[in-house]
């Protein structure tokens, strides 16, 4: 088989500094896991399913390797023992499901599989077939993040489908639905080797050394505009104390809502001349607002902060494999009452986000903790996750019907893992003109997932309602005088 051959001539590979960044970040407490949920129209079987992953999955060199880490570096290495049915299998639903609690007994699931680390003896990926669901079948797939970031194993997921029921070769999924997404950042990325060797001149000095006066010199030298982001990135308060920050278990709850339709986002977007990301993020800012304030948390003045991802890849390369993004730091408004401040305030930090450097210093910094001591690591990375409360992610799916093994795609979604302390995880997928969210939460933080995802779509109304209003000072004055109404 030539896959075979192709792999058998790497034999061993060294894995990238950034891969093993991610490979070194796995605790009990967050398993280094993106997992992603497909549920299909038809029930799909077992070996149909085996076929698609032996033919696509598998032309992906690397997932036939396992990760191997030595105190001298980490590389990847064939799996001479590699058995595909330990990597897809059968999984049945806990308890016996009715009807009606299908949906709650696949979160269940799910939520435990986003809780169980793989076997770092086999490849670290699995593909679960739950048979019967909604009328058709359920697909729970868990990828190690040293293997790709979500962009990247997005797409490899949708390599696995096609436009058409029947397959020919001209239904495969291309790329298009990636859009632009990340073009800017991509144009000013340059020089990433220069980023690194400033990320690790930071770690080396133990990540206090922003307190130091001498270290704004040093930037300005070394760095420049790009030294500046990164004393501006240390420098970050932490962010308040609430419910969603504590100590961690290692259980994680996992809850998904109701598809949005994305022309109604796209036309708050359009009113609001913001993007359907800012629309998002706000309405998710909101959920967590209503859920906090019913859990009693008094949110006066209070700003929280999400870890988003931004691709730093070329688009043409979206489908290779390995880490390629940085990280930015987006402001959630949660004690904003009125939801078009709220929206008003993500739409402007994303703009700000857009025009720095940020994701490109975290890149650099996640690159030299690849080469860091254990000890230096978990410094970097706890001081780095204090600064913020949740992981968000946005994801542009595409917006056309998808098949796989010949069986419809209804719905998607996936979650990528939380680093350090943070303990929550929000994304949002767009796909077939739907848009998709979910929430994974460490168990001890957030015990009621539901209880957060089902404020999702009322807060999207909210902003529906208002940019239907089209008069913008009357809609802000609505707005105030709807959050001063008593709850129902």
């Amino acid at each position: 088989m030539a896959t075979k051959q192709a792999i058998r001539k790497l034999r061993r590979e060294p894995m990238s500094r950034v891969d093993t960044a991610w490979l070194r970040m796995c605790r009990p407490t967050n398993p280094m896991m993106i997992t992603g949920v497909l549920m299909f129209d038809e029930p799909m079987t077992l070996e149909r399913l085996k076929q698609v992953i032996r033919k696509r999955f598998l032309a992906y060199p690397r997932f036939w390797q396992k990760a191997v880490d030595t105190p001298a570096g980490a590389s990847w290495v064939e799996d001479a023992d590699f058995d595909l049915d330990w990597h897809v299998r059968i999984s049945a639903l806990p308890g016996r499901a009715d009807p009606g609690s299908e949906k709650k007994a696949l979160e269940r699931f799910v939520s435990q599989m986003a809780s169980t680390p793989l076997d770092k003896t086999k490849p670290l990926w699995q593909f679960h077939l739950v048979e019967k669901y909604g009328g058709g079948s359920a697909l729970v797939a868990r990828i190690h993040h040293s293997y790709a970031d979500g962009i990247a194993l997005v797409q490899v997921l949708l390599s696995l489908t096609d436009t058409s029921r029947k397959p020919d070769g001209s239904s495969e999924l291309r790329a298009a639905w990636l859009k632009k997404d990340g073009v800017e950042v991509v144009r000013r990325v340059g020089a990433i080797d220069r980023y690194v060797k400033l990320g690790g001149k930071v770690l080396d000095k133990g990540m206090e050394m922003y307190r130091d006066p001498s270290l704004a010199a040093v930037l300005a030298r070394e760095g420049g505009e790009i030294g500046r982001e990164l004393l501006s990135a240390l420098a970050l308060s932490d962010d308040p104390p609430t419910l969603l920050r504590g100590k961690l278990g290692v259980s994680k709850r996992v809850a998904w809502a109701e598809p949005l339709d994305l022309d109604e986002v796209k036309a708050v977007g359009r009113a609001c001349d913001c993007t359907v990301n800012d629309v998002l993020m706000a309405a998710a800012a909101g959920a967590l607002r209503g859920y906090l304030m019913e859990r009693g948390e008094n949110l006066d003045g209070i700003t929280l902060r999400a870890t988003v991802p931004v691709n730093l890849r070329p688009l043409e390369h979206a489908k290779k494999l390995g880490n390629h993004f940085g990280l930015v730091f987006l402001d959630l408004p949660v004690g904003e009452d009125n939801p078009i401040r709220r929206l008003e305030h993500v739409a402007s930090c994303m703009k700000n986000l857009k025009k720095s450097r940020q994701a490109i210093v975290a890149f650099g910094l996640l690159a030299a903790l690849g080469m860091a001591p254990t000890a230096l690591q978990s410094v970097a990375l706890e001081l780095f996750s204090r600064k913020a409360s949740a992981v968000a992610t946005n994801v542009p799916g595409p917006q056309q019907p998808l098949y796989m093994g010949g069986c419809q795609v209804r719905e998607m979604m996936f979650w990528v893992p939380q680093t350090g302390s943070i303990g929550l995880g929000v994304s949002i997928l767009s796909y077939n003109n739907r848009v998709h969210f979910g929430l994974i939460a460490d168990a001890k933080l957030i015990p009621d997932p539901d209880a957060v995802i089902r404020r999702f779509g009322p807060e999207f109304e909210k902003l529906l309602f208002l940019s239907l209003m089209g008069d913008w000072e009357h809609a802000m004055s609505a707005a105030a005088a709807a959050a001063l109404m008593p709850a129902s």
